[in-house]
This record gives structure tokens, C-alpha cells and sequence, in this order.
């Protein structure tokens, strides 16, 4: 708990994470920036596809709607905080020359997509008004 304290410090001061270590090579740096940008981008997929629920399946019940929707945007609000974590890790650890950080984290989120993906297909085959 508090090595996530610790980086959720270093989300907002990026500048203290260049006192630990020595500075890896620039390619590994922009490497881990351009996963970062992928995270964020699943992120936004994932918020639009919430709103895209929300908005444009309005003949869907209620409660199939607001749940896909929210299911949607949860997964897209963790995703984006997960990037920034992880940045933040994989910075610090290139920087002490340790091993990169492993996580549950894009197994957890494809199952997500996924359980969403078959209830969508159960809403499809069966109806609109299931």
C-alpha cells in the first residue's frame, strides 16, 4: 500500500523519478511513453463505447443499458489510471536497472471486455427488450 502511495506522488511530480538511478537509454524511455498513449487510447475506446451504449441504444432496457454502459466506462477509468501507474513503474524501474513490472491488470481488463462483448451478443440474438 505504500509503494502505491509512493507512486501516485510520482504521477504529478515525474521530475522526482530522474533522482533514482541512472537514466536508461532514451529508446526504452519513449518506448514505455508510446504504451502509456496506447493505454490511454484503450481508455478512451472504452469511455466512448460506454457513452456510445448509453446514447444509442435507447430501446435497450434500462438495466441492460446502465449496466453495459457503466461496465464500459469503469473499465475505461481504470485502464487510464493503470496507465499512469504503470508509466510511472516501469520508469522507476528502468532507472534502477531492475526487472520491469509484471501485472494482472491486461488479462483482468480483456475478461472485462470480453463478459461485455457476450452480453452484447445476448442482446443481440435474443432482443432489445430482454
Amino acid at each position: 500500500m505504500i509503494e502505491l502511495v509512493r507512486n501516485v506522488r510520482l504521477w504529478f511530480a515525474p521530475e522526482r523519478i530522474r533522482q533514482e538511478g541512472g537514466t536508461p537509454d532514451y529508446r526504452f524511455s519513449l518506448a514505455n511513453e508510446r504504451t502509456f498513449l496506447a493505454w490511454l487510447r484503450t481508455a478512451l475506446a472504452l469511455v466512448g463505447g460506454g457513452f456510445a451504449v448509453d446514447q444509442f441504444l435507447p430501446d435497450l432496457r434500462w438495466g441492460w443499458r446502465v449496466g453495459l454502459a457503466l461496465a464500459l466506462l469503469a473499465a475505461g477509468v481504470l485502464c487510464a489510471l493503470r496507465a499512469v501507474n504503470h508509466w510511472v513503474r516501469c520508469e522507476r524501474a528502468m532507472r534502477r536497472g531492475e526487472d520491469l513490472p509484471v501485472s494482472r491488470f491486461p488479462a483482468l481488463l480483456g475478461v472485462v471486455v470480453a463478459l461485455v462483448a457476450v452480453a452484447m451478443v445476448f442482446v443481440v440474438l435474443v432482443g432489445w427488450d430482454a
